[in-house]
């Protein structure tokens, strides 16, 4: 059974940074190219950016580009977002799901976690 569990939300004053991670257990992490997503209240989930499966390549959507940075270490099974100069507007539920296939820019979704809240806010 796919399990991902992320953790590192929280509060944070704007133009502050987390770091996001994600534990993955019940498959094999190093064949699966992943992804993070986030929702906030009210709105449907935004795909935020993608990483390969060995870690090379990575993808990252304008809202975040810049600021946000997916990393992975495939010997831990953990996924990483780096969230760097936050606003407001980034305050929603994190969350890393598995992509089964298409490109990093546009994949299909398999299993996400069930998320971490990060709430920026002075």
């Amino acid at each position: 059974e796919v399990q991902l569990v992320e953790s590192g939300g929280g509060s944070v004053q704007p133009g502050g940074s987390l770091r996001l991670s994600c534990a993955a257990s019940g498959f094999t992490f190093s064949q699966f190219a992943m992804a993070w997503a986030r929702q906030a209240p009210g709105k449907e989930r935004e795909f935020l950016g993608a990483i390969s499966k060995t870690g090379e390549f990575t993808h990252h959507k304008d809202p975040v580009r810049g600021r946000f940075a997916i990393d992975r270490d495939n010997a831990k099974n953990i996924l990483y977002l780096e969230m760097n100069d936050l606003k407001p507007e980034d305050t929603a539920v994190y969350s890393c799901g598995t992509i089964t296939s298409g490109e990093l820019w546009s994949p299909t979704f398999g299993s996400w976690g069930q998320g971490t809240q990060v709430t920026v806010s002075s």
